[in-house]
């Protein structure tokens, strides 16, 4: 390990460091992080960009009695090794290793476990006020990018932020990226302060020329003041965060380090809300990493040398593919078919959307509540719109679906990318939510393919269906088996894939290879299983679950995602309704609970859902 960051073990000992060393430091910081995300994988290109911004703020802060909050919480790495945790990036987002984003749990210098964007400034807040009640006298940063400033809550925020009567520092940390390029009027706001330098020239020019003017210098800053925000509305326009009510600061260089400590001290002195705004560059100091920031924002691990990523070389077709595919091909065959995506459209595969028909792709920024709404106004006017979300991020936009979406009975289409376990990103990031809380919406349909081939058919399905449809998928390669059971599809009519005796097992999308395999665990048991696949979560086909119990005594119910809400608690509930006494619903869920990350097949083995550990279960069962 370097010289110097050999001397970094815990909260504080940067400011041993002398500051001629900052720069030094700040290169084996980055190195260090290269070397350690090239063998791990993780969020390189954010942390890249905020090594100085971090440096500045624990130079001015005592951790853990200061407090900072990072939005989104991928950029937070440095202060993970500022803060003596450095040990912990040889099995960074491993199984049983250290998280990729803030945890409380690994130390009191992270305040909050953050895995979505545009929270921090609310939490900073809700902080400073909690502060200020007890009578307490810290510092309270909450480190918010560009990106995240697409988002309706960080406005929700602000607004509230302009009453306080304390202390809070709001950094802008302005990269001009969230994941893919940002979009929309706050990016070219920004873009405008950014490269408009006439009034921070102008307002430096009079600062100087006033402390050479003794006794009467104070004086005429005082006349001034009032002066000031006139200057301002010539120079830069809006001057959106001031006239909110918010002191805003810069932009300055955010690879400045003296600069930014020196903002930070003046905005802590003041006794209200300052946003101080940075500039920083995603992915700085890896020439790979600057070049293409959005490849490295999430990246597996890669050859330093040249930024390769490391994978296998065979083609692997993965869900996302078949959605992006599948998309062209139907808007090529209706041109009332419109695609939505909150700031991910490399992520979700619309990204060909983007260039074949651009306008008919909308990339709204990071704004879930937004896009379900707009694509609910888009079905209104007879559009055919399909709003692609990760299922976790889905969840930001539950109102809008029930409340926007099915309350009016909207054709509007969601897919669901990533839903189910996705790894190493952790319980913030787990899509292990959206089969309960998309099942108790009424009128929604919710759809889950076993493979490529029936996923490309539900969207061809969910397009037409003329009411709100919700298609999940998990992330990954796509199943390529069962390539003899196309059964064409119905509006909720499940799919046999083998029938025979005693035990069903009924299993939604991804579950259904997994139910194969435990099919011949079971006839080397000596029994004659049946396997269906769902296909729709809501409306269950009450036609089949009406016949299982003429030659079947247990039910096992399988799918990736919470038992609370979920599959399993539906068809249980069904049977009871029915007034079925003789057959035994079992249902193999994930626990109630979140899930800490670590590689799929590890947490399937471990929460009880790989085929092994079913077959098991079920055995257990039939002993009984």
């Amino acid at each position: 390990m370097s010289e110097l960051l050999d001397q970094i073990n815990q909260p504080g000992d940067i400011k041993q460091i002398d500051p001629k060393d900052y720069k030094a430091l700040a290169w084996e910081i980055r190195r260090f992080m290269v070397r350690k995300v090239s063998r791990t994988g993780g969020h390189l290109a954010s942390n890249l960009g905020v090594v100085e911004l971090t440096m500045a703020i624990h130079l001015c802060c005592d951790f853990p009695h200061d407090q900072v909050i990072w939005d989104v919480g991928h950029q937070c790495y440095t202060h993970k090794i500022l803060t003596g945790r450095k040990e912990g990036f040889d099995h960074l987002r491993q199984y049983g290793g250290m998280s990729g984003f803030p945890k409380r749990a690994e130390s009191d210098c992270d305040v909050m476990d953050t895995g979505h964007s545009s929270t921090s400034i609310s939490a900073a807040l809700g902080l400073a006020k909690a502060r200020d009640i007890k009578g307490e006298d810290h510092k309270i940063f909450a480190v918010i990018g560009d990106g995240a400033l697409s988002g309706g809550m960080a406005y929700e925020a602000l607004n509230n932020a302009a009453r306080l009567k304390s202390n809070l520092i709001i950094v802008l940390n302005d990269n001009q990226m969230s994941i893919s390029k940002n979009v929309g009027g706050m990016s070219n706001y920004l873009g405008k302060i950014r490269t408009n330098t006439n009034y921070t020239e102008l307002k430096q020019d009079v600062e100087n020329a006033l402390e050479k003017m003794p006794h009467v210098g104070n004086r005429l800053t005082e006349k001034i003041r009032g002066v000031k925000d006139l200057v301002k509305r010539i120079f830069i326009p809006g001057m959106l965060f001031e006239d909110m009510g918010l002191t805003y600061i810069g932009p300055i260089d955010g690879h400045n380090i003296g600069q930014m400590v020196s903002a930070f001290h003046s905005a802590a002195n003041m006794k209200e809300a300052v946003i101080v705004h940075v500039s920083t560059q995603k992915g700085k100091g890896y020439r790979p990493a600057e070049q293409d920031p959005s490849a490295f924002h999430g990246v597996g691990p890669f050859s330093i040398k040249d930024g390769t990523i490391r994978q296998n070389t065979e083609k692997i077709l993965s869900y996302t593919d078949v959605f992006r595919e599948t998309m062209l091909q139907l808007a090529e065959e209706d041109l009332r078919i419109a695609a939505v995506s909150a700031a991910m459209p490399s992520g979700t595969g619309l990204s060909a959307m983007a260039e074949r028909y651009p306008e008919r792709f909308f990339d709204v920024g990071i704004a879930e509540e937004h896009a379900v709404t707009f694509a609910a106004g888009m079905a209104i006017g007879e559009m055919k719109p399909v709003v692609a979300l990760y299922s976790t991020f889905l969840q930001r936009a539950y109102d809008q679906i029930l409340h926007d979406v099915c309350i009016s009975g909207l054709p509007v289409v969601l897919a669901v990318d990533r839903a189910g376990l996705v790894g190493s990103d952790g319980e913030t990031h787990q899509g292990i939510f959206d089969i309960a809380f998309l099942s108790q919406m009424p009128g929604m349909v919710l759809m889950a393919p076993k493979n490529a081939w029936e996923l490309q058919q539900m969207l061809r399905f969910a397009v037409n269906a003329g009411c709100p449809v919700a298609v999940r998928y998990p992330r990954g390669k796509a199943c390529q088996a069962f390539e003899s059971y196309k059964q064409p599809i119905a509006l909720g009519k499940s799919e046999w894939i083998s029938r025979g005796r005693e035990i069903a097992l009924l299993a939604v999308g991804s579950m259904v290879e997994i139910a194969e395999e435990v099919c011949d665990n079971l006839r080397q048991q000596g029994y004659e299983p049946s396997l269906v696949n769902v296909r729709f979560v809501k409306p269950m086909d009450e036609e089949m679950l009406h016949m299982l119990p003429e030659n079947h005594r247990l039910i096992v119910t399988l799918e990736e995602g919470v038992i609370t809400g979920g599959f399993g608690q539906s068809v249980a509930t069904w049977y009871e309704a029915q007034g079925h006494q003789a057959v035994q619903i079992y249902p193999v869920a994930l626990p109630d609970q979140f899930i800490e990350h670590g590689p799929v097949e590890t947490l399937r083995e471990k929460y009880g859902i790989s085929a092994d550990r079913v077959t098991a279960r079920i055995l257990e069962q039939m002993e009984d």
